[in-house]
C-alpha cells in the first residue's frame, strides 16, 4: 500500500495467498502442489509476505525487504519492485501498478519433494522465480 503521500517508499507491502487457490491449469499437478509434498494446504492455508523495509533506488524502482512465510517457515527476502503506472480509480483513490520480482530457494521453506528422472537429473529445480503484479492504493 502506498503511504499517505502516495509514495510507495513510505508505505508497506503485505500479501496473502491462499495455498488452496493454486491453479496451474492441471488438476493433478494442482492437487500435488496442495499436498504435504509441497504447500500442505490443509495445515498451512496461506503464504504471506510482509515488508520490513522499502528503499527507493531509482525513479520508479524500489528494493523491498520483507518476511515471506511458506509452510510455517519465515525467511527474509528482497524483491525488486517497478512502478508500472498510476491512475485515479472510479472511487477517487490513487492506484499505482507494480511488478515485483525475486528468487527463493524452495528447500529453505521445507519444499523438498523431488523425483529422479530416467534421463538423469531431477523433476523439480530448487530456485523459484517470483513475479508479482499488483496495485497499491494510497492510504487515506
Amino acid at each position: 500500500m502506498a503511504g499517505e503521500d502516495g509514495d510507495l517508499a513510505s508505505g508497506q507491502f503485505n500479501a496473502t495467498i491462499e495455498t488452496s487457490s493454486v491453479d496451474t491449469a492441471n488438476e493433478q499437478r494442482d492437487n500435488h502442489l496442495r499436498s504435504g509434498d509441497f504447500f500442505d494446504a490443509e495445515n498451512h492455508p496461506a503464504i504471506t509476505f510482509n515488508s520490513t523495509s522499502i528503499e527507493r533506488v531509482a525513479d520508479k524502482k524500489l528494493k523491498v525487504s520483507g518476511d515471506l512465510t511458506i509452510r510455517g517457515i519465515t525467511k527474509n527476502i528482497v524483491l525488486d519492485v517497478t512502478e508500472t503506472g498510476t491512475g485515479i480509480d472510479p472511487w477517487g483513490n490513487l492506484r499505482i501498478g507494480i511488478q515485483a520480482q525475486g528468487t527463493v530457494n524452495r528447500k529453505e521453506f521445507g519444499l523438498t519433494w523431488n523425483q529422479a528422472l530416467e534421463a538423469g537429473g531431477v523433476l523439480v529445480g530448487d530456485e523459484v522465480q517470483l513475479v508479482i503484479e499488483a496495485q497499491a492504493v494510497k492510504a487515506n
